[in-house]
């Protein structure tokens, strides 16, 4: 009989586990709450990303007129296709955004660098490399205080950065036709700030306050 149950229980979870939707709903109920959560921001950050990605093209697109082209390279970054060579492919997320908002850019689509580095962030901050997390004290609290720092350092950068003509380097929130003002960019970094915000809440920390000028550089994530 203790066989026969034993027997039973592994033909009832191989069953269960098998089926599709029934296995994800255990799955999910095996990872903790606060992983979960985690887990639910990265997603959603890299989807905000993309779409900041495609409006700065359409605000910005002198960084590459090709249509096509912008599709192929937001695929590259955001669908795990082999990246375009901008010798910056292998370097840390803080020198690729430092590049993207120097005076005289190394690689002239600075659209590119800029969400190549945001995305690097993102999987520098969470151990994306690493595999899915199981815990969220995988997840740095010191990583995601860097991560908050960086965007929120781009966020002040967009605004005020420009080039010796002194033309912002990116148009964003400028005024369009009869004074309109499209706030979709402001909204979107607002919520990828907000996620990590409650995700150093969730790891015991506080967002550290900032104040950025000139001389304010982007932090290492990484922690040699």
């Amino acid at each position: 009989m203790r066989n026969v149950s034993l027997v039973s229980i592994m033909i009832f979870l191989s069953f269960f586990l098998g089926c599709h939707s029934n296995g994800k709903l255990l799955k999910r109920a095996l990872v903790p709450t606060d992983v979960q959560i985690m887990r639910y921001h990265v997603k959603e950050d890299f989807k905000s990303l993309e779409e900041f990605t495609r409006r700065l093209y359409l605000k910005n697109p002198k960084y590459e007129k090709d249509l096509e082209m912008r599709k192929k390279k937001i695929r590259r970054i955001f669908q795990g296709k082999e990246l375009l060579d901008t010798g910056f492919n292998n370097e840390p997320s803080h020198k690729v955004l430092e590049a993207a908002f120097e005076a005289d850019s190394p690689y002239e689509d600075r659209v590119f660098l800029l969400s190549l580095g945001l995305t690097k962030s993102i999987r520098e901050a969470y151990n994306i490399e690493e595999g899915l997390f199981l815990s969220s004290m995988e997840v740095s609290l010191e990583k995601l205080e860097k991560l908050y720092h960086n965007i929120s350092h781009v966020n002040w950068r967009l605004k005020v950065y420009c080039d010796e003509q002194g033309n912002l380097l990116f148009l964003t929130n400028e005024p369009g036709e009869e004074g309109y003002i499209n706030m979709g960019y402001e909204v979107i970094m607002t919520e990828i700030m907000t996620r990590i915000k409650d995700d150093i809440f969730l790891r015991g920390g506080t967002p550290p306050k900032l104040f950025f000028n000139m001389s304010t550089l982007f932090l290492s994530i990484l922690i040699f």
